[in-house]
């Protein structure tokens, strides 16, 4: 077993999931197959799918492929899926979609479901439907992604259970510093989408300089900086050896001045496509653009 991947961070409902694990946003679904099953004999045992990305039925394939090939079991994989927009809002069909999902997955529960979107007028009654999926056990953990403060707050407001996870947008060129406050507050854990910054750090001359001082790649110092503040991160590779090198985060620290060297990077601007999709939920509004699609 890799012992890079064996950290873990204590949701606010006293379950753990891995501090880094593999997301496959962008990877078409006969590709996704292989690349979870790939990333499971890689001893990931975080798996971050959802609904929009089209590929849940890859990722159950994946799954069972997987676990044969590493003699694991289901229990040790913690899989994320996403509730899609298009069926927030009413509490019956947000149900009946999910358990197809399910059917998708090829599971009967999942250890994390997400609101992807704070769709407006919708994510409150969307989250009763969360909170009967949790007591019902088909999900053990609930949360959101992309929720502000203002959302969050408002669905804090009227939520009986407390979400676990808020996932956004973070890494050294955006911080977010308002909504990890309010998450930090609440015993909400931040989970990080796009890490690496669509790529774009990856050629940065104070990560290169950083990388040759602490003998690790631009990537391997980029996610170091996130999981030093105890973020969970969630990487995009359909690569064996780029999930090797992803994953070994563990064995090295980055000094506190450096990590306040890589904190000044901040540009504070959300990528290209974000402001298109906020706060309609619209799945079709997004124009995906990855400087490195295989470097989230």
């Amino acid at each position: 077993m890799n012992k890079n991947l064996q950290p873990q961070v204590k949701l606010n409902n006293g379950l753990l999931i891995p501090q880094l694990g593999l997301g496959v946003w962008k990877t078409p679904n006969d590709q996704t197959a292989q690349t979870v099953e790939q990333a499971i004999i890689n001893d990931y045992c975080l798996i971050d799918t959802a609904k929009q990305y089209g590929n849940e039925a890859g990722v159950g394939e994946g799954l069972k492929r997987g676990l044969a090939a590493a003699k694991r079991q289901r229990q040790d994989i913690f899989l994320t899926t996403k509730i899609f927009n298009g069926d927030q809002g009413d509490y019956d069909k947000l149900r009946a979609a999910f358990n197809q999902q399910l059917v998708a997955l090829g599971t009967d529960y999942v250890d994390l479901l997400l609101l992807h979107w704070p769709v407006n007028d919708k994510y409150n009654e969307s989250w009763r439907a969360l909170e009967d999926i949790y007591r019902d056990g088909q999900a053990k953990a609930i949360g959101v992604c992309n929720f502000n403060v203002e959302r969050l707050q408002d669905l804090l407001d009227h939520a009986t259970i407390k979400p676990a996870i808020n996932q956004i947008e973070f890494s050294p060129l955006i911080h977010q510093p308002e909504i990890v406050k309010i998450c930090q507050e609440n015993d909400i854990k931040v989970e990080a989408w796009s890490p690496l910054g669509n790529g774009r750090l990856l050629a940065n001359p104070l990560i290169a300089k950083l990388a040759e001082k602490y003998h690790k790649t631009p990537a391997q110092v980029i996610l170091r900086w996130a999981i030093q503040q105890g973020i969970i991160v969630i990487t995009k590779t359909t690569h064996a050896n780029r999930m090797v090198e992803n994953a070994a985060v563990f064995d090295f620290a980055i000094s506190p001045a450096d990590m306040e060297a890589i904190d000044q990077l901040d540009e504070e601007k959300h990528s290209i496509w974000y402001d298109k999709f906020k706060w309609s939920g619209n799945p079709d509004g997004v124009d995906d653009y990855i400087a490195d699609p295989d470097h989230f």
